[in-house]
């Protein structure tokens, strides 16, 4: 009735925009991603009649509202999966992320991944990962591809048996690195999901993904650096023009994001180095390069007056042994 589980964030690569369906986390169209380690939110979840209520905890604060509506929804799709028992038994759940949260870097995405892998053994589910990425998914749409972890797809559905995560097949791992220029900038990745349908510009992004994601897959089959970063790098500005053109005029990028983005482009246009940018629904910037040329890149991301990390590629969800209570 205890298990603890450990999950790395994603990183958008063709990144999904608006829901379908709200309650269920039903995206309109597929997307890819990879997760990015070290970082990582560790949790640890207990079901004991000795509690009083349910109670969740993300570094050392107990979630209420909207947040604590989020976790609930999927220790709800845990409990009605599991024996009848475990419906009358509270739950504790504590969280705590090695990263940087909100600002951009997938912090939901990990943590709903490894709430969902850790609800799941405690509750003697026995569930496969694609399986965990369908209840995961109901707190984050990108959590599920955070469970199956690497190069995955969030295959577009309306059921549990179609929308689901799926690993990609790929070694681009072994010599990706990704320099985070860290620009904080709060933000609301729920609200603008929320109005992506309203932006003029989200019916041409819809007919237009499809063909991307056919692209990124084959890229990623063929291991083709370039390819698949350009192609992320050009759906970064595609999620953001549709996203500054909805109703509330969503306007995440800072100063420091423009700089990096000219940075990136000038190593690549004037000396040649295989360098990229992308972002999600933040400010902060992955940089994507290789092992040869990261020290580089790091030194000129730093340059633009940025707090840098550098990350490579994580794999699935994971339990593990050391419980945080």
């Amino acid at each position: 009735m205890k298990a603890t589980a450990i999950a790395h964030p994603i990183q958008g690569l063709v990144k999904y925009h608006g829901m379908r369906d709200d309650e269920k986390r039903l995206p309109y169209h597929d997307s890819i991603s990879l997760c990015t380690a070290p970082s990582h939110t560790k949790t640890t979840v207990e079901f004991s009649s000795e509690f009083d209520a349910d109670t969740f905890v993300v570094d050392g604060e107990t979630l209420e509202g909207r947040a604590a509506e989020r976790v609930d929804s999927v220790v709800a799709k845990v409990r009605e999966r599991a024996d009848a028992d475990l419906a009358d038994e509270p739950v504790r759940l504590e969280s705590e992320n090695s990263f940087p949260t909100n600002v951009g870097l997938g912090s939901s995405s990990s943590g709903f991944a490894a709430a969902a892998m850790a609800l799941s053994e405690a509750a003697g589910l026995e569930a496969d990962l694609e399986t965990v990425s369908t209840i995961a998914r109901v707190g984050s749409a990108s959590a599920a591809r955070a469970v199956t972890g690497s190069f995955s797809q969030l295959h577009t559905g309306l059921n549990d048996a179609d929308c689901r995560s799926r690993e990609i097949p790929s070694d681009l791992d072994e010599d990706l690195r990704i320099v985070v220029g860290l620009v904080p900038y709060h933000k609301e990745t729920e609200d603008a999901h929320d109005e992506a349908a309203d932006s003029h510009m989200f019916q041409a992004r819809n007919a237009h993904i499809h063909g991307q994601i056919a692209e990124m897959r084959d890229a990623l089959r063929s291991d083709d650096f370039d390819r698949t970063f350009e192609l992320a790098e050009h759906d970064s500005l595609s999620l953001a023009a549709t996203t500054m053109t909805g109703p509330s005029g969503w306007v995440y990028w800072q100063p420091a994001t423009l700089e990096i983005f000219n940075r990136v482009r000038e190593l690549r246009e004037e000396e040649g180095i295989p360098v990229y940018f992308s972002t999600d629904t933040g400010a902060s910037v992955y940089v994507n390069t290789t092992e040869e040329y990261v020290d580089r890149v790091e030194r000129e991301v730093g340059d633009c007056g940025v707090e840098t990390m550098v990350w490579e590629v994580g794999g699935p969800a994971r339990l593990v042994d050391d419980h945080l209570f």
